[in-house]
């Protein structure tokens, strides 16, 4: 991969990152009374975790951040207001589902990440092991996510 692949790369996982970090969060503040409160904040904390964990090897990597794409980032989480909900002024459990269903997408697209950039460790020298604890906690939020997506469509939809 080139330099400048690996930058959009790199860059586009940034976006998405800083989408998923704003979804975590929102999610975690507004089911704060919830039987998933802790799980959604540890998940919210985690995902900004991994966020910063992609800056220091984008950084390692001497990739520059790019800030149109955190721009980019932060309108796609905005959008998502822009969802109807079959609601005007309020949320409904449809939109808990779909913030759910979009941050799996994300946490999946992360995954991919560390699995692409663990194919390139021999080449880039970065930290296997490390990348590796990123995977393995991305599978986690993937089991976490699903596991409050499940009941929020028996809640939502049911």
């Amino acid at each position: 991969m080139s330099h400048e692949a690996l930058e959009i790369y790199m860059n586009d996982h940034l976006a998405g990152s800083t989408t998923g970090q704003l979804i975590s969060r929102h999610l975690a503040e507004h089911h704060r009374s919830s039987p998933h409160a802790g799980e959604l904040r540890r998940l919210a904390d985690e995902i900004e975790e991994d966020r910063q964990s992609l800056l220091d090897l984008m950084a390692a990597l001497d990739v520059p951040a790019r800030r149109h794409k955190v721009y980019a980032g932060w309108l796609a989480e905005k959008a998502r207001l822009l969802k109807l909900n079959g609601r005007v002024t309020r949320r409904s459990g449809l939109s808990t589902v779909i913030e759910l269903e979009a941050l799996r997408l994300g946490i999946e697209g992360k995954s991919l990440l560390w699995q692409s950039l663990l194919t390139l460790t021999p080449k880039m020298e970065l930290d296997e092991d490390r990348l590796r604890v990123l995977l393995d906690r991305a599978q986690e939020q993937i089991d976490t996510v699903e596991t409050v997506r499940r009941d929020a469509v028996g809640a939502g939809l049911g």
